[in-house]
């Protein structure tokens, strides 16, 4: 699909005390929801070899959806109990009937799955308060 958009990067620098704080991956805000993403190997280059081609050539015979999807949601929980501040059972019964899960990529060999939480079901949790700015 073709599209025009408008994105505004904003990057937060000093975290200390924020939501941000802690936070080794990214994390995508629009306006109602919270997106992060999962992939087979977080950091593949790192993970899988010590050449870029090394890496590609493996990742293109082990990458899968399942082990995307285990990372989106580990994700996803570590933020909902870590920087949320959720208990590990409130925050797993959450994401079992609020967040939708969805095939990022599969076109490079790292495929990726991402979790999607609409910023509503945190009540008046202020998240990252810079949508807009």
């Amino acid at each position: 699909m073709s599209l025009t958009g408008v994105i505004q990067v904003i990057l937060h620098q000093d975290n200390e005390g924020t939501i941000l704080d802690g936070l080794q991956f990214p994390l995508l805000e629009t306006e109602d929801e919270l997106v992060l993403h999962g992939f087979t190997y977080a950091n593949y280059l790192a993970e899988l070899g010590a050449t870029p081609k090394e890496a590609q050539d493996t990742i293109y015979a082990s990458s899968n959806l399942n082990m995307a999807m285990l990372d989106a949601s580990r994700k996803m929980l570590w933020f909902l109990t870590e920087q949320i501040g959720l208990s590990h059972d409130e925050a797993y019964s959450l994401m079992s009937v609020s967040v939708d899960f969805g095939v990022t990529q599969v076109a490079n060999g790292n495929w990726g799955i991402h979790a999607t939480l609409n910023k509503d079901v945190l009540g008046d949790v202020d998240v990252l308060g810079s949508f807009g700015e």
